[in-house]
């Protein structure tokens, strides 16, 4: 059974007259009785009562014609719900992020210019993120973690250094800058094992000052971290996009002299699967958003 010969019948079957039936549909005569004919066979049973060059929708017609009416509204509806999805009505992006402070002005700004878009913001370990872009479950990720793979595609928004954050009354609270050996015995506050920022600091801490830090407060989300250094329960590395959003909560930031390596604030997405054109208008906002930041950042 085919959608075409659903369609031909529903206009026949309300215009019982198969010359104005095809008229309207643009076909044969021919051609549109071949069509019901091999409906109808399908179906196993007539739906129409013919006399002569007349049609009559029969008993079962009535009944298939209900169902017919109801599946192609539902096809209609479909796509004007995917139209409106894949639109700037009614748009919807799923995100993943490696820091949940990005997006409240982020996407404050964004929505200000398309009110009706729908977020998913998600956040996960960057083994999980990764299979969710390639996957298509996610539009893209904005991200520090190197994210690479045949299909994925990805630009720098900005690159910035790794701070050490202490709580007021802790002995380095005032300082502007401190090595690694002075952490060997400090007590850490980070995220769970996994996360790629946890990985990456406790390698360049082994890397540049042979020792793991000691974590002895392990959360999955940054916010969390931050409220507990505030309560003096141990002290944190930070990158500086984290740092400028919640000064409210990390006041004392020092540079580290001998850590290395930097960070590289990433937009990710696949090129195998489609954007929508909510996602495509994103994609560029963030691009042109973070191009603006950086410029009043210096």
């Amino acid at each position: 059974m085919e959608l075409l010969q659903l369609q031909y019948f529903q206009t026949t079957a309300k215009l019982e007259q198969i010359t104005k039936a095809a008229e309207v549909l643009n076909i044969t005569q021919p051609s549109l009785s071949k069509t019901i004919a091999r409906l109808e066979e399908h179906v196993g049973v007539p739906l129409f009562d013919r006399q002569g060059r007349n049609i009559r929708l029969n008993a079962y017609g009535k009944v298939f014609l209900k169902r017919v009416d109801r599946i192609l509204q539902e096809l209609e509806e479909a796509q004007r719900e995917i139209r409106e999805m894949t639109g700037l009505d009614r748009g919807s992006i799923t995100l993943a992020v490696s820091l949940t402070n990005l997006l409240p002005e982020m996407l404050g700004a964004f929505l200000e210019l398309y009110p009706n878009v729908h977020f998913h913001q998600v956040v996960e370990p960057i083994s999980v993120m990764k299979q969710m872009v390639e996957n298509g479950d996610i539009d893209m990720c904005i991200t520090f973690a190197q994210i690479e793979g045949p299909d994925i595609e990805w630009r720098t928004l900005r690159t910035e250094q790794i701070h050490l954050i202490v709580p007021d009354h802790h002995p380095l609270a005032g300082r502007e800058c401190v090595s690694l050996n002075e952490l060997k015995d400090e007590s850490f506050i980070g995220l769970n094992s996994g996360y790629w920022f946890r990985e990456l600091t406790d390698s360049l801490c082994m890397k540049a000052g042979g020792f793991i830090p000691n974590t002895t407060i392990e959360v999955d989300e940054v916010d969390a971290a931050l409220l507990l250094l505030k309560k003096g329960h141990g002290i944190a590395f930070a990158p500086e996009l984290a740092w400028r959003s919640r000064m409210e909560l990390m006041q004392n930031k020092l540079t580290i002299t001998d850590l290395g390596g930097s960070l590289t604030l990433r937009l990710v997405w696949s090129k195998r699967h489609y954007l929508s054109l909510a996602a495509q208008k994103f994609h560029e906002f963030v691009l042109d958003y973070f191009e603006n930041f950086s410029k009043l950042s210096r």
